[in-house]
């Protein structure tokens, strides 16, 4: 539950502080990023510290080496972290960071149905609520990226047709001149 709650609060701050005047926080996914990044920071250091025994002990049995997927799931959610807070690599951030929860989604029904978690919070349901929460907030941050980059090209594609309006056409014709 802490994930969530970090993630909403954080996100309702950043967006807070954007509505108050901090121009570069106003774009709404440059808060949900912030938000993103901090609950990601917050499960990324688990691997490592607090919880990393149970995180281990709920990685399927099927899967090889769980002390050291534990540790490489952790490596990505620190760096998917850090990849948000910069513009440049945040859609690939929050693409990377959807993948993982999806690869990760095993792990937490196994944990949940074998009864290895140690709160009502991490049963099933609500787990796999939050883990939507999770997804929908990473793949709004990539979407937005995507949206905003095919509205640069369709402008830029609009400002290179060949459809000139008679003005622009008398004015590029005087220039030429």
């Amino acid at each position: 539950m802490e994930p969530l709650i970090v993630l909403v609060v954080v996100t309702l701050v950043l967006l807070s502080a954007g509505a108050t005047g901090v121009r570069w926080l106003q774009p709404w996914p440059v808060a949900l990023r912030g938000g993103l990044a901090a609950m990601f920071v917050l499960t990324g250091m688990a691997h490592f510290v607090g919880m990393r025994a149970e995180l281990i002990s709920m990685v399927p049995p099927s899967l090889p080496a769980p002390g050291l997927l534990v540790t490489f799931t952790g490596v990505l959610e620190l760096a998917g972290a850090v990849g948000l807070l910069w513009t440049r690599t945040s859609p690939w951030a929050a693409g990377g960071l959807s993948a993982l929860l999806v690869s990760i989604f095993p792990a937490n029904v196994y944990g949940a149905l074998e009864g290895l978690t140690s709160t009502a919070a991490d049963e099933l349901v609500p787990r796999t609520a939050m883990q939507v929460v999770f997804l929908a907030a990473t793949l709004a941050v990539l979407g937005h990226h995507l949206r905003a980059r095919r509205l640069a090209r369709s402008v830029a594609n609009d400002a290179r047709s060949p459809q000139v309006t008679d003005a622009e056409g008398l004015r590029a014709e005087a220039l030429s001149n």
